[in-house]
Formats: structure tokens, C-alpha cells, sequence
């Protein structure tokens, strides 16, 4: 009885540890929901941890639509359907082709595969910074400068070191055995790849598009690097918002603008955390 009473304050402790720590990181959370529905004078009358007297969404509505005063009326929903039409085609792309990649190196031997997966691996080490000047002369070369075209092919070129290292390292523990089956009854390279791989696969794939989905919509550096006036992700659109100099700091349309431009990303988490743990896991037996 001393040893069970023993591990049940063992327990209590650790889930009061867990909800302390939960709490507190959940705290800005909530701190930027209530003050997004607060007014400004409401913000500067109370405490940041008060919830607000009654819900107010202009905050909101100016956030997403603009009808400011100052130097820019413009909200975030064109560079967040900028954000979209930038980051579904990248993370579609760089996965499918991690996946083929992924595939080859794993089943499909060849002289220099093991030189061309540690490249790929070298490439998941390159700080963004290094490839801004080549990607540059890339994109002007190809006519895609300040487009967002411009901005998936960065994406995708640069996401592709990361997919190829998840999915090789998840397709090294399919048995061989059901590859070399395969090839014994006749099926060539695309054929065991849709009907052997594929089904396989679904966890890896979900790893591989929320890390994609998340890296492409948070990222700033390329956006206001190669993205065009017209082109830019709403994580520029957000810096541009809360930076302007209106003479007022607006802190609830500028917490709004934040929660606006972390949905999408917290969402897909919220909805597919569970795959993303699974598909790390499940490669991790072998290889």
C-alpha cells in the first residue's frame, strides 16, 4: 500500500507539473485572444490578464480587410491567399518528389547513391542566408523575379534535402522482401512504387506536410527577399502591419493580424499532430 500511495503522489506531481507548464505556455495565447476583442482604451485601462467587457471584432475585421488610417489601408487577405497559393503547390511538390527520392535511395541502389543522400543531408544544414545570391541569379535568369511562382520553385528546391531525408529514412524499414516479390512478378520501378510504397506511406507523408506546410507559411526571409509587392506571404504582410507608424500602436488589430497569420499552421496541428509523432516514429527501427 506504502509503494502504491508512493506512486500515486508520483503521478499527481508529474500532471501538476504538466498543467503548470501547460499553462504557461498557453498564457500568450491567451493574452493575444482577449486583447485581439478588446478595445484600445480597455487595453490601456486594464490588465493584460482581464478579460474584455464584451467581445469587440473590429480589431479583426480591420486586420483582414484594412480600412485603416496611415500609411498602409491594406489588411492581410491578399497576402494570405498569397500565402496559400505559395505554400499548397511548394509542399505538394517537394514531398512528392522527396517521396521518389526517398524510394530510390532506399530500394534502388545505384553507384553514388550514398554521396548524393549525404549531399541531400548537407543540404538540410545550409543556412537560408547562403542561398539568397545564387536563388537570386536563378529566379532572374528564369524571368521569375518577384513572382509567387518565384517564391514555390525557392521552396521547392529548398524543401527537397528535408522531404528525401524523412522518407528515406521511413522507406529503409519496408522490407526488401517485398520490393525484390515484387520485381520477381514482373513489376518495374513505378509500379512498385504505387501499388508496394505508396500504401504504405500515408504516416510519412503527413510528417512531411505539416513540417513542409509549416517551414513555407512561417517563413519571412525568402518572402521579403524574392517576393514582389504583389507577391509577398502574409508573414511580410503582418511585419509591414504592425511596423507602420500611424501614431497610434494598435495593439489589438496587431494581435488579431498575429492570430490570422498563426490559424492555418496551429490548425494543421491541432488537426494532424498525432500522424506528425507516428510518421517521425516509424521509421526509426531500422535504418
Amino acid at each position: 500500500m506504502r509503494a502504491d500511495s508512493q506512486g500515486r503522489i508520483g503521478r499527481l506531481f508529474i500532471y501538476l507539473l504538466l498543467i503548470l507548464c501547460a499553462l504557461y505556455y498557453l498564457a500568450p495565447l491567451y493574452v493575444m485572444l482577449t486583447t485581439s476583442v478588446k478595445t484600445l482604451d480597455e487595453i490601456r485601462a486594464g490588465n493584460l490578464l482581464d478579460l474584455p467587457a464584451q467581445l469587440n471584432l473590429q480589431a479583426w475585421q480591420k486586420a483582414w480587410s484594412g480600412a485603416c488610417t496611415g500609411v498602409s489601408c491594406e489588411g492581410l487577405a491578399p497576402y494570405f491567399w498569397n500565402s496559400v497559393k505559395m505554400a499548397v503547390p511548394a509542399v505538394l511538390i517537394s514531398t512528392l518528389i522527396g517521396s521518389v527520392n526517398g524510394y530510390v535511395l532506399a530500394h534502388w541502389k545505384f553507384r553514388g547513391s550514398e554521396i548524393v543522400f549525404t549531399a541531400l543531408m548537407v543540404g538540410c544544414f545550409i543556412p537560408f542566408q547562403v542561398v539568397i545570391l545564387p536563388m537570386a541569379r536563378l529566379l532572374g535568369l528564369a524571368g521569375l523575379s518577384n513572382t509567387t511562382a518565384g517564391l514555390v520553385l525557392v521552396h521547392i528546391v529548398y524543401g527537397v534535402a528535408f522531404t528525401t531525408l524523412f522518407f528515406r529514412n521511413y522507406y529503409v524499414s519496408v522490407p526488401d522482401e517485398l520490393v525484390k516479390a515484387a520485381r520477381i512478378d514482373g513489376a518495374g520501378f513505378f509500379r512498385i512504387y504505387r501499388s508496394v510504397i505508396l500504401p504504405l506511406s500515408l504516416p510519412i507523408f503527413m510528417v512531411c506536410f505539416i513540417w513542409q506546410f509549416t517551414q513555407i507559411w512561417n517563413d519571412f526571409l525568402f518572402g521579403v527577399v524574392f517576393g514582389g509587392t504583389d507577391a509577398q506571404p502574409v508573414t511580410v504582410a503582418l511585419n509591414n502591419l504592425v511596423n507602420t507608424s500611424t501614431g497610434v500602436t494598435e495593439y489589438n488589430v496587431n494581435m488579431a493580424a498575429a492570430i490570422i497569420a498563426a490559424l492555418p499552421t496551429l490548425g494543421l496541428y491541432l488537426l494532424a499532430g498525432k500522424y506528425f509523432v507516428r510518421g517521425l516514429t516509424a521509421g526509426a527501427v531500422k535504418g
